[in-house]
């Protein structure tokens, strides 16, 4: 796992896509292997490949990042992600889709360019080092209150 992502200096805006999974009151996350957010708790997801639906990415990249099989629902959340370099280079440049889901199946571990995969609870992401895009996600689809 290298710690530069090849999505880092884009020519075009990339495609990212998560999954917000909720199993007994905690939610599925990771902490993230690689920029950006590296080291940085998250929601699971990943890039878009050519030909492959949303929600396909979606079910792809959480078995990938987790080990969790998911049945994916609605996209819930969509923002922006930009990250200029201390040159104001774009560095990142990502319109991110999360969808809702379903678990189904598994135990997380982190795998691919997520070092852990944990379910947590409110209380727990209190001490933890999560990303700001993350929360304002799970404050929007009301997992957590402001």
């Amino acid at each position: 796992m290298s710690s530069q992502s090849s999505n880092a200096y884009p020519v075009v805006p990339r495609v990212g896509v998560g999954a917000i999974t909720v199993k007994e009151g905690k939610i599925l996350l990771v902490k993230r292997g690689i920029e950006p957010s590296k080291g940085l708790w998250a929601i699971p997801g990943g890039t878009l490949k050519l030909g492959e639906t949303l929600q396909e990415c979606a079910a792809r990249e959480i078995l990938e990042e987790t080990g969790i099989k998911i049945k994916v629902g609605e996209c819930i959340y969509v923002f922006d992600f930009i990250e200029l370099d201390k040159k104001k280079k774009i560095k990142f440049h990502f319109v991110i889709a999360d969808f809702a889901a379903d678990y189904i199946s598994g135990e997380p571990q982190g795998a691919d360019d997520a070092l852990e995969a944990r379910w947590l609870s409110r209380l727990e992401l209190r001490d933890l080092p999560v990303a700001e895009n993350t929360l304002a996600a799970l404050r929007t689809v009301g997992f957590l209150i402001s």
